[in-house]
């Protein structure tokens, strides 16, 4: 079977064109990940001495939640003057 070359055409261009981008996988953050490894909820992070330590260390690099600083009294240095 012979076929023509001609007949033949190579497509071009992005076959996604148009199309919208797919959304990226949620990833968690530093803050929850410590939560998870240390064994804790939502309603144990206040009571967690060891959660607060590392919240006073790396709260103003890492996301913590608001909440929970208010709660213990940490005020995050956010670098303004």
């Amino acid at each position: 079977m012979i076929i023509d070359l001609a007949m033949v055409h190579k497509r071009r261009g992005n076959p996604n064109w148009g199309k919208p981008l797919p959304t990226p996988a949620a990833v968690a953050t530093e803050f929850e990940g410590v939560a998870l490894r240390l064994g804790l909820t939502k309603e144990t992070y206040s009571s967690s001495s060891q959660l607060r330590i590392w919240c006073q260390r790396n709260g103003n690099r890492c996301y913590v939640p608001e909440w929970l600083l208010k709660e213990w009294g940490i005020i995050p240095d956010v670098g303004w003057s």
